[in-house]
């Protein structure tokens, strides 16, 4: 008897763990698809056709060369190493959140429209945030600590008063993931401002 209460126990911790590993993949598969939305809107906007954008998951990843893609704003393009979905509590879509080695872009979620006034933008994020990094790698430099070329740097993308997009080069790993809770911190707080101006 205790044998079978030993297998039982055995299976229950085998079956959290599928469940677990289930729960990540539909997790993964859920960005995966989010990813894809986001690629089949920018090639709509850059002015192909339905019908190539609806082909087979496996050949989207085979995209158009990168030359067409960027014709009407030529910019180098990047192969992202993460894609970092950053939502709100009530799981909506705040931010796509894009990682290419020292790079990293923050790009609102198409249905959002973020005003660089509405705090804590400003004064949490990018005086408190942002600035500081910066400030401190500026001190590195001044002592040679640090390369000039390696300064923390960002740069906020506008298109009157509202964030088209936040870039941001030269963080470590550290630093990555207090510019992810901050960054996830701040737009949800501003989402909230949205949805129940006072």
């Amino acid at each position: 008897m205790s044998q079978d209460a030993e297998k039982i126990k055995k299976l229950i911790t085998f079956k959290k763990k599928l469940e677990e590993r289930v729960a990540n993949l539909e997790s993964e598969l859920k960005e995966l698809q989010a990813m894809l939305e986001t690629v089949n809107s920018i090639l709509l906007e850059k002015g192909f056709k339905r019908a190539e954008i609806a082909k087979p998951p496996a050949e989207v990843e085979a995209l158009p060369p990168k030359e067409e893609v960027t014709v009407e704003h030529p910019q180098p393009q990047m192969e992202y190493e993460s894609v970092t979905q950053l939502k709100a509590v009530t799981g909506e879509l705040l931010a796509n959140l894009y990682v290419s080695g020292n790079s990293l872009r923050v790009m609102p979620a198409e249905d959002k429209s973020f005003n660089v006034n509405t705090p804590p933008f400003t004064p949490f994020l990018v005086e408190r945030v942002l600035a500081k990094m910066q400030e401190k790698d500026s001190e590195l430099a001044k002592t040679g600590q640090l390369a000039p070329e390696e300064i923390f740097s960002y740069n906020i993308v506008r298109e009157g008063d509202h964030i088209r997009e936040i870039s941001i080069r030269n963080f470590d790993t550290e630093r990555l993931r207090e510019l992810k809770s901050s960054i996830r911190w701040t737009l949800a707080k501003m989402y909230e401002k949205m949805k129940n101006p006072s």
